[in-house]
């Protein structure tokens, strides 16, 4: 999900500087709500575990594309799928995205330790690659949506008018603050904010248990995705782990505060157009070989704890800092 919502402001800055631009991004269907306010913008839904399952099922997507009659492929994941596509094109007009993974190794084995290029950034130099200018130093945001009646409804009970939306959990463990300093985070900015809890749906049941007050609203499972979007798009920030949650508010011009375990931001997967200093990071010290991977899968006995060495009134003092 990350992924796609990271490819959200780097379209938007190609269409705004580049003239007479159609764009049809290959994604599954359920991330069609991101592309909803970009012109000029279609969707080709790809079906990974259905008709376009496997390499006959790449041939039969390849056959489908091949009738669109486009000017110019870019492929900003460059992975197995996408290859075999590259393929079938004959690598016509076909420019794929360098994911520097010789640089992310040294990032990792400590060699070259030092801030990579941001995903942002080598989204856009596909682009460049194409020939079109694209600057994403000044980016434009969608406008707030509507928030939806389930949630308004919610709001009536809270006494704060400061939404912050927290998203405490990841893909992997190593990722996640401790979920029992995660209760104290939450507890304390209730007294003062109306707390947006988000998450899926097996992470409803954890999530009910840090609805100690009025002013915590559990959102988890309640919503359709374009509801949830709508909702995030008015929250005054969120406060997520380097996950999907972290690239959903950026893409909609959100402030978001993100917690590091086992990653680090060096690696070029922070949220779009945030500060450094909103990257909460692990205590290097306490554990010195972060980053031990880039997706947070990969980590030695006892690092799956390394987000717990950023305190709780940190991570309270820096939301309450922003809002």
């Amino acid at each position: 999900m990350g992924d796609v919502a990271i490819m959200v402001p780097v379209l938007d800055a190609l269409l705004r500087q580049n003239s007479n631009i159609k764009i049809t991004v290959l994604t599954q269907k359920f991330y069609t709500p991101f592309f909803s306010h970009l012109k000029n913008v279609t969707v080709y839904p790809v079906d990974t575990k259905g008709k376009h399952k496997g390499f006959l099922g790449l041939f039969k997507l390849y056959k489908e594309l091949k009738k669109q009659n486009f000017t110019a492929i870019a492929d900003i994941h460059n992975v197995l799928r996408s290859n075999v596509l590259k393929l079938f094109f004959l690598g016509k007009n076909f420019y794929q995205i360098d994911k520097g993974r010789e640089e992310k190794k040294k990032l990792i084995s400590k060699e070259n330790f030092v801030q990579l290029k941001t995903s942002h950034e080598r989204y856009a130099d596909v682009f460049r690659k194409m020939g079109f200018t694209i600057n994403l130093s000044n980016p434009v945001f969608p406008d707030k949506k509507e928030i939806p009646a389930s949630v308004a409804n919610l709001l009536k009970n809270t006494t704060s008018n400061k939404l912050i939306g927290i998203a405490p959990f990841a893909a992997h463990k190593s990722k996640m603050y401790p979920l029992d300093k995660m209760k104290i985070v939450v507890k304390q900015l209730s007294k003062n904010n109306t707390i947006l809890l988000f998450g899926g749906k097996s992470d409803v049941e954890f999530l009910k248990t840090l609805q100690t007050n009025q002013n915590i609203l559990l959102i988890a499972g309640k919503l359709n995705f374009t509801e949830e979007l709508a909702t995030i798009s008015n929250l005054d920030c969120m406060l997520s782990m380097d996950s999907g949650n972290a690239h959903l508010a950026a893409m909609l011009g959100k402030k978001v505060i993100t917690i590091w375990g086992v990653t680090h931001p060096f690696a070029g997967f922070a949220p779009f157009n945030q500060p450094k200093d909103y990257a909460l990071l692990a205590d290097t010290k306490k554990y010195p070989l972060v980053p031990t991977s880039i997706y947070g899968n990969k980590y030695p006995e006892g690092y799956e704890n390394a987000a717990s060495s950023i305190l709780p009134n940190s991570i309270i003092e820096k939301v309450q800092s922003i809002i």
